[in-house]
């Protein structure tokens, strides 16, 4: 069966949320509507639509001029699996002494190695990115410095990856939330897939803004795989909800805006003690004095 796909670009989360919703009652109407940050810093979003019929171009026009959006891309996409060519391509990836992986490569993972199963369906946060892989590099560093995180939080959690890094190697107490209850509930599937069940919690709240997470404070461990400009204005919160002495990682920041990042941190008590770069992103491990 032929399908067809129709993309675009737009700056803020906001139009991009209304412009799939307008894209929902399009005529032919997709199947599916998408909607996803572009991770390279630009404040882009993406919003894409899967139809079995060929959009209408004059229709999608009409929706691109309304919200400012980029024209819309329209391609065919051949009759294919494609959820079993994402397995084929997303093989495990290794970070220190973690291996994240599908469910289809969990024989793959060595037995001295801590496997993280991620659904290769699941687009984001899946360890591919370098921003992950950052965060579990850095995560490993400090456990072998022998740091012991016994409260943490990955705020920002999406799939919940880290915070089942978190878990699995400390055996401790994490809490992990997203502003986004889409990415809540795939956390909390893979935590059920890996075994943590409820033994991690975790919610929809953005940021530190949740009763829940103020109750569990201060932390020892905090990571964020955001983007630089939400982590800058999260620098006040995050400093008030880690304890004296605790350490926060933090990802999702290009290389060229570490720095930008790091003087915003260290003007509220937490001052860089590593720095990792893997490509065009830097993932920044710091300790509150």
């Amino acid at each position: 069966m032929t399908t067809y796909t129709a993309l675009t670009t737009l700056p803020g989360r906001a139009p991009a949320e209304a412009l799939g919703e307008a894209m929902e009652r399009l005529e032919p109407q997709p199947t599916g509507v998408g909607v996803f940050e572009v991770e390279d810093g630009s404040g882009l979003w993406e919003v894409g639509g899967y139809f079995l019929e060929r959009p209408d171009g004059v229709a999608l026009g009409i929706l691109s001029a309304a919200f400012g959006a980029a024209e819309f891309a329209v391609s065919q996409l051949d009759d294919r699996d494609w959820v079993a060519q994402v397995r084929r391509e997303l093989s495990p990836v290794e970070a220190g002494r973690f291996v994240v992986h599908g469910a289809h490569d969990a024989h793959r993972v060595p037995s001295q190695k801590i496997g993280l199963e991620i659904e290769a369906a699941m687009a984001f946060g899946t360890g591919h990115h370098a921003t992950t892989q950052g965060c579990l590099l850095s995560l490993d560093a400090l456990a072998r410095e022998g740091r012991v995180a016994r409260n943490a939080a990955d705020i920002g959690c999406g799939t919940g990856v880290l915070a089942m890094a978190v878990r699995a190697v400390f055996h401790r107490d994490v809490l992990a939330a997203d502003i986004d209850g889409i990415a809540t509930a795939t956390a909390r599937a893979n935590f059920r897939a890996n075994g943590f069940g409820a033994s991690v919690p975790c919610i929809t709240a953005p940021g530190f803004r949740s009763p829940v997470i103020r109750a569990r404070a201060p932390f020892d461990l905090v990571l964020a795989n955001i983007l630089a400009g939400p982590l800058k204005k999260l620098a006040p919160d995050m400093s008030s909800h880690i304890a004296s002495g605790g350490f926060a990682i933090l990802s999702g920041i290009l290389n060229r805006q570490a720095k930008s990042v790091e003087v915003v941190y260290e003007g509220h008590g937490l001052g860089v003690t590593a720095r990792r770069r893997i490509g065009e992103w830097t993932t920044l491990t710091l300790k509150r004095a």
